[in-house]
C-alpha cells in the first residue's frame, strides 16, 4: 500500500476521471476500454441495481485500513469489512462471515500463503492483489497462488478499483496488458525441478533438472523432446545419467524422488547444446 500521504490523495481523488488503464482480461483494456461503452437506445431499459458485493480489506497497515474501507463503504454496491493482514484473523473472519471479494494489501504480505489458503479453503472467493509495483515475479507468483486480480495503485484512479472489485465477483480476471505478457511468458517456459540430496546439494545440472519437470508432468521421451528441441535419444542418455546421479533405475522411481526432494523454480529457455 502507498504512503499514508500518498494513500490519503489518491483517495480524496476517487471522483476524478477514470484512466482506462484497466480492465478484465477478456479485454486488452489498455487500448480497448471503449468496447465497454455501448451506444445509447431509442427506448432505454430501466436502470438494473448491481447486486451488492461483500469485501474483505486485509491490510497491516491500521490508518490506509480504515481509508481504504471508509472509502469503499460510500459505494451503494458494497458491503465492507476489515481486517488485519495475518492468517489467523482472517480464518477467523471467514469462519463467521462470508465475503466475495478479498483485497490483500502486497506491499506488507510476506508470502503468498495467505492466497494459496484463499484458492483453497474458499475456491469461490475472489482475491485482489494491491501493490505499488507488478514486477514480474510478484505478478506470475501471485497469480499462481490463486490471485484473481492485481491492482496497481500508483496510476490507477480509486474508480477503477471499484470496477475491478465487481469485475472480479463476476468470475473474470482483472489484469492489464502488461501482467498478461507475464503470464504468458511464464506459460511458455520450460519449467524446471531442482533436485537436492538429503544434504540439501545440487544433484543435477539445468538441463537435467528440466527434463526431470518435464517427466514429472507426464511427458513421454518423445514429448519431452519435442518441448526441448532435442531428439529423444539425447533424453533417453539424459535419463540414465539422471539415474545414475540420483540412484534410481526407472521413471516411476525418478518421479517419486522428484515429489519429494524437488523443488519447483522457473527456468530461461536454454541452448540446445547445454
Amino acid at each position: 500500500m502507498p504512503s499514508k500521504v500518498g494513500f490519503e490523495r489518491w483517495i480524496h481523488h476517487k471522483g476524478g476521471v477514470m484512466v482506462p488503464t484497466y480492465g478484465p482480461c477478456r479485454l486488452v483494456h489498455d487500448d480497448c476500454m471503449s468496447i465497454m461503452r455501448t451506444t445509447k437506445l431509442s427506448t432505454a431499459a430501466p436502470a438494473v441495481e448491481p447486486e451488492t458485493v461483500r469485501v474483505l480489506v486485509a491490510d497491516s497497515g491500521a490508518i490506509q485500513s480504515q481509508l481504504l474501507t471508509r472509502a469503499l463503504k460510500e459505494r451503494r454496491d458494497l458491503e465492507v469489512s476489515a481486517v488485519a493482514l495475518e492468517g489467523s484473523a482472517l480464518q477467523d473472519f471467514m469462519q463467521s462471515n462470508s465475503a466475495d471479494v478479498v483485497l490483500i494489501a502486497g506491499n506488507h504480505l510476506k508470502d503468498f500463503g495467505l492466497l494459496r489458503w484463499l484458492r483453497v479453503t474458499y475456491p469461490g472467493v475472489a482475491t485482489v492483489l494491491l501493490t505499488e509495483n507488478d514486477d514480474r515475479d510478484l505478478v506470475v507468483s501471485a497469480m499462481r497462488a490463486g490471485a484473481k486480480g492485481i491492482f496497481l495503485f500508483a496510476n490507477t484512479p480509486f474508480s477503477m478499483l471499484c470496477k475491478c472489485i465487481q469485475c472480479v465477483a463476476r468470475g473474470e480476471i482483472w489484469i492489464n496488458s502488461q501482467q498478461m505478457n507475464y503470464m504468458l511468458e511464464a506459460l511458455s517456459e520450460v519449467p524446471t525441478l531442482r533436485v537436492v540430496n538429503s544434504a540439501g546439494r545440487l544433484l543435477l545440472t539445468p538441463r537435467e533438472e528440466q527434463v526431470v519437470a518435464l517427466v514429472a508432468d507426464g511427458l513421454t521421451n518423445r514429448g519431452v523432446a519435442v518441448e526441448l528441441g532435442l531428439s529423444e535419444h539425447t533424453i533417453k542418455k539424459y535419463l540414465l545419467r539422471i539415474f545414475d546421479k540420483v540412484g534410481i533405475s526407472s521413471r516411476v522411481e525418478l518421479v517419486l524422488y522428484a515429489v519429494s526432494h524437488g523443488e519447483h523454480r522457473a527456468a530461461e529457455w536454454m541452448p540446445n547444446h547445454a
